[in-house]
């Protein structure tokens, strides 16, 4: 009988200090900043890496062997078609041309000679004064003069291209480099590597785009958008805006099927010679859309496994024994998936996944999670995207 009032005793009291405890304290609102999605007229650039390149550039050689006995030039300075650049010495290949020029004049001698002792035999055979078989000889003798007269006037081109050839001139306008060899050197014909040439004015500027591009820029080739004079500008690699805006000179004549990409070439007047063949550029090309778009700031988007999410502010309504109406409005955060565009300073183009009049979250996005309650209290109002 004592055990059985015991256990009623004890379940008495726990069940006194189990309606003691408190109910469990509510979820508490994380304070955000939100701004409302508004599409708008946006001014922004693509942008893609690029490198300058030379529309022509050659190596020079000699073709001739010998000493470098001249250099006329200014490294690194801009040369004129024909200018003088180097001089191989000249005087063996001078005593050549001399010496069939010699050559010639022999040869012509006795040629003069066979006509003449042609002539003669030809007299002679008229008259039958000689036999056939003299005259025969004579004339083959002719035949033989004229064509050592040709060949010694041939050797005499030949002596002379090869003099012409010790003195080495640029080929067209351009920059010139660093020289590879000196005063003194030996150099041979078609090997030797004495200097290369580029030309520096217009300049050419090559960058890659995605194939899907592709029709984009070929409309762009063909003028069938608006020119702009700012349609294709460059930033330099001390990050300045390069003055002289560019234009397409060549596509590519076909898409890298490793990398899915096309080579585009666009030229640029560079009569200051500011740009330098190898340089590292950055192309903007002037986006011509006029469709208004949707630009949220950067700090609002999360990346997730290389997808991108905001967190819309959503209406709901939550019980609560406290409220005389028995419900309670709240903000929750709902993550949703976008798909995002190019990035313009701060802010962010959003392609897809977001409406007009769409309430996001920009500030306290490290503190929520898909579903977290809400509240503006508490918070200073974020200012709106920018414009750029």
């Amino acid at each position: 009988m004592n055990r059985l009032a015991f256990s009623l005793v004890l379940i008495g009291v726990l069940a006194f200090f189990s309606c003691q405890q408190k109910p469990p304290a509510p979820t508490p609102l994380i304070p955000v900043n939100l701004i409302t999605v508004k599409s708008q007229p946006v001014l922004y650039y693509d942008k893609f890496p690029s490198t300058t390149q030379a529309l022509s550039q050659v190596d020079i050689r000699p073709q001739v062997q010998g000493y470098i006995t001249g250099i006329f030039f200014t490294e690194g300075t801009h040369v004129h078609k024909g200018q003088k650049l180097y001089e191989i010495d000249e005087r063996l290949y001078k005593a050549a041309y001399d010496q069939a020029v010699a050559n010639v004049k022999v040869a012509q001698g006795n040629m003069e000679q066979a006509k003449q002792d042609a002539g003669r035999y030809q007299y002679l055979n008229a008259h039958n004064a000689i036999a056939k078989q003299v005259l025969d000889h004579a004339v083959i003798a002719l035949q033989n003069a004229n064509n050592e007269v040709q060949a010694a006037q041939e050797a005499v081109k030949t002596a002379a291209t090869n003099l012409t050839y010790s003195i080495i001139t640029a080929p067209f306008d351009g920059t010139i480099g660093f020289s590879q060899v000196k005063l003194g050197n030996q150099v041979q014909g078609g090997s030797t590597i004495l200097n290369t040439i580029s030309t520096d004015d217009p300049m050419a500027v090559d960058f890659l785009i995605n194939e899907s591009q592709l029709s984009h820029y070929q409309d762009l080739e063909r003028h069938r958008q608006n020119d702009l004079d700012s349609l294709f500008t460059i930033i330099l690699p001390n990050h300045s805006i390069y003055p002289q805006p560019g234009k397409i000179s060549v596509i590519d004549r076909a898409v890298d099927p490793q990398t899915g990409t096309i080579r585009i070439r666009l030229v640029f007047p560079n009569p200051k010679k500011d740009l330098r063949v190898g340089m590292s550029c950055v192309v903007r090309v002037h986006n011509q859309e006029t469709t208004p778009q949707i630009l949220i700031p950067g700090r609002a988007v999360v990346e997730q496994m290389g997808e991108y999410f905001v967190y819309l502010a959503k209406d709901t309504v939550l019980n609560n024994p406290a409220d005389s109406s028995g419900k309670d409005p709240h903000l929750v955060a709902i993550q949703v998936k976008i798909m995002v565009g190019q990035t313009i300073g701060a802010n962010i183009l959003v392609h897809s996944g977001l409406h007009d009049g769409d309430k996001i979250i920009v500030d306290g996005v490290q503190a929520v999670h898909d579903g977290s309650p809400i509240t503006t209290a508490n918070r200073q109002g974020p200012a709106a995207p920018g414009r750029r």
